[in-house]
């Protein structure tokens, strides 16, 4: 047993939903210095797209596709298919927000962040369980990540309703497909991210004194705390973790006191 071993990603290929930015792209990074032989990276824009697969090498992939209706799902699945015969590792990371108050918050907001969050990453992985199925075997299992948040384990008081409820709802159906899978050599786990700056969470990367101030650690999250976390549960040390979310936060679901601020018991 040594860390290459355990932690090492060594002629993997992957799919990474949202790959081209913020918290996916962080994952990208990871699942390179792990050694995945490929990376597929997939987005709406193709101008974010390219330019991420240019800056991260040759390794990486990109793909454009419109993931939240499902014809856009099946085209990204015929795609990976006419160009693999196995996917080793599906990062479900692509996501939507979207915040209005309560008296007006439009259904096409509802519609467009549960469809995303929610539906995306089932019918996903449904589509690509062939794929996976022809990767998994019981020594080195398929693995699927479902990237949820911390809203989706506690509240915030932010007008986002849907976005609070697709997460909490794709916690479960990580345990669902987790228990439906694991007899086909795939694994399914997630992660809840907390504060990590990126275009969706701009409090975190524009407000970065204020947001940590609620943050047990003291600081938001950086790359490296993102790429370890999802290195873990795609490679073998994670192999006999199944259906787990697990908050990548700094404190903020289950080690924070009282409603909000933490506040260092030294007074500074």
């Amino acid at each position: 047993m040594n860390l290459k071993d355990l932690f090492g990603l060594e002629g993997k290929v992957a799919l990474v939903t949202g790959g081209s930015r913020g918290i996916g792209k962080m994952i990208v990074e990871g699942l390179l210095e792990a050694g995945c032989a490929k990376i597929y990276i997939v987005a709406r824009k193709k101008e974010q797209v390219d330019a991420t697969a240019e800056e991260l090498g040759d390794k990486v992939i990109g793909l454009t596709g419109d993931l939240s209706q499902i014809d856009g799902i099946q085209a990204l699945a015929d795609e990976l298919a006419s160009r693999e015969d196995k996917l080793d590792l599906l990062v479900n990371n692509a996501g939507a927000a979207w915040g209005q108050p309560f008296d007006e918050f439009t259904e096409a907001g509802w519609d467009r962040t549960m469809d995303l969050n929610v539906k995306t990453p089932f019918f996903l992985t449904q589509k690509l369980h062939g794929l996976l199925k022809a990767a998994g075997t019981p020594e080195r299992p398929a693995k699927v990540l479902m990237i949820a948040s911390i809203d989706g384990m506690k509240s915030n008081p932010w007008p986002t309703y849907p976005y609070q409820a697709s997460k909490a709802g794709l916690i479960h159906l990580t345990r669902r497909m987790a228990a439906e899978l694991v007899g086909d050599n795939i694994i399914v786990n997630g992660i809840g991210p907390g504060a990590f700056p990126s275009e969706m969470n701009k409090a975190a990367r524009d407000q970065e004194e204020m947001v940590k101030r609620g943050i047990p650690s003291r600081r938001v999250g950086v790359t490296e705390d993102m790429a370890a976390g999802a290195i873990y549960l795609l490679s073998r040390a994670g192999d006999y973790v199944v259906g787990t979310t697990i908050p990548i936060d700094g404190g903020v679901v289950n080690a924070n006191i009282g409603a909000g601020n933490f506040v260092d018991p030294s007074g500074q």
